[in-house]
């Protein structure tokens, strides 16, 4: 059986593009179905889930994630062969309508083929995960952020395209199984292994129309996961913002970070809603301290990539019940610099901390930072993951700020 395509037949080369995709396209709804499933059964707070659970969904979604990226590659290689060959000519040529719509299904699988995966693949780039693609050149992609609205909008784009490919997948087979049992032609065995040849008719539907009418598919697809994913809100809410607090110094800017280890991958977040009430002096007291801080942390504020809603959840940060978390401490002088000596709670979990400060004033403007590393079973977070790959017991926590020393009255 010859490599090249001719105007009667499919080449070897075609047939296998043909079958490898089709294969992987089969295995991927029932894997993407069932990773979905496993991850919704974790996040439901009435369902008891184990860390196999987790190992489970973190190993089917690898697959899909993987299986993905190797039929987008897959695909580009079989247009580009398409290009460079002659297009084997319908066997119902003459008939008009059933022609056009055969090729209106081709330009659509052409495209979803490249579509789909090219969606989730950018959704993977786009937000902080936990199941990789199993390959050496990295999870993320050029000019894709780390950014929650851009995981929303190509989230979104990759359900209704996958649909679409779906739809034109069912008329495809619809159309070969039609042929083969009603028509009893060669349409069907021309692409089935072994050499078989079958003249086309002389007329042919012509490519404008069906391109055309692909692309307003497309368009339509496009549009609407691109609106499903640009209104979705960036963060639910869960509880009522914090109010402001006395301060002698009034943070101006700042940041309040988060990182877990989930299945070997980092994540990381922010709270977006804390206050802090600072008092402090360049010159200790007799006790060596410079002052006090209180922050209080809306934990429901709390954006955490693909995992927000499961750290809300009663096993984790529990937000119904305990909406804030709270850090009390004195700035205490030492060698270097400062470190704040005090207390931690999470939860219903109160425990001493002890966290270095790296602070500079100038003229009335104060710029601190610093880093406090916990251990989530401390806090009775996660206390039923009990291994590690699945979710690392250390969790780092992280600030910055720049404060201004409030007038006096």
């Amino acid at each position: 059986m010859p490599a090249a395509n001719t105007y009667d037949s499919y080449g070897w080369v075609a047939k296998c593009f043909h079958w490898a995709i089709t294969l992987m396209i089969l295995s991927m709804f029932p894997l993407g179905w069932a990773a979905s499933t496993l991850a919704q059964w974790i996040a439901a707070p009435d369902i008891t889930t184990t860390d196999a659970t987790a190992a489970w969904a973190k190993l089917l979604f690898s697959i899909h994630k993987t299986l993905g990226v190797t039929i987008f590659i897959v695909a580009i290689l079989r247009i580009l062969w398409a290009l460079s060959q002659p297009r084997p000519g319908l066997l119902n040529g003459d008939n008009s309508a059933e022609a056009t719509l055969a090729a209106t299904v081709h330009w659509l699988l052409y495209g979803s083929l490249v579509l789909v995966p090219l969606s989730g693949w950018v959704h993977h780039a786009a937000t902080t995960g936990y199941a990789p693609i199993w390959w050496p050149l990295g999870q993320g992609l050029p000019f894709v952020p780390k950014d929650a609205r851009v995981a929303d909008i190509s989230g979104a784009l990759h359900f209704i395209l996958q649909w679409v490919l779906a739809v034109a997948i069912l008329l495809h087979i619809a159309g070969a199984l039609k042929h083969h049992l009603i028509d009893r032609d060669a349409t069907l065995r021309r692409m089935l292994p072994g050499r078989m040849h079958a003249r086309p008719t002389a007329r042919q539907p012509g490519h404008a129309l069906p391109f055309v009418a692909a692309l307003a598919v497309w368009a339509a697809a496009l549009g609407a996961g691109a609106s499903a994913g640009w209104l979705t809100p960036e963060t639910a809410e869960r509880g009522a913002a914090l109010g402001q607090v006395q301060s002698d110094w009034a943070v101006q800017d700042g940041a309040l970070n988060i990182a877990i280890t989930q299945g070997g991958s980092e994540v990381k977040g922010r709270f977006d809603d804390w206050t802090a009430a600072i008092t402090y002096s360049e010159q200790p007291d007799a006790k060596g301290k410079h002052g006090t801080v209180t922050v209080t942390v809306a934990i429901g504020s709390l954006a955490l990539g693909g995992v927000t809603e499961q750290a809300m959840g009663p096993e984790y940060f529990a937000t119904a019940e305990w909406p804030t978390a709270t850090f009390t401490a004195d700035l205490m002088g030492a060698e270097g610099g400062l470190v704040a000596e005090g207390t931690l709670r999470i939860r219903d979990q109160q425990l001493p901390v002890r966290m270095p400060v790296t602070l500079n004033v100038e003229d009335g403007i104060a710029t601190a930072s610093g880093s406090l590393r916990v251990d989530r079973r401390d806090y009775a977070i996660g206390i039923g993951t009990k291994d590690e790959t699945t979710l690392a017991f250390a969790v780092v926590i992280d600030w910055n700020l720049t404060a201004r020393r409030a007038a006096p009255e």
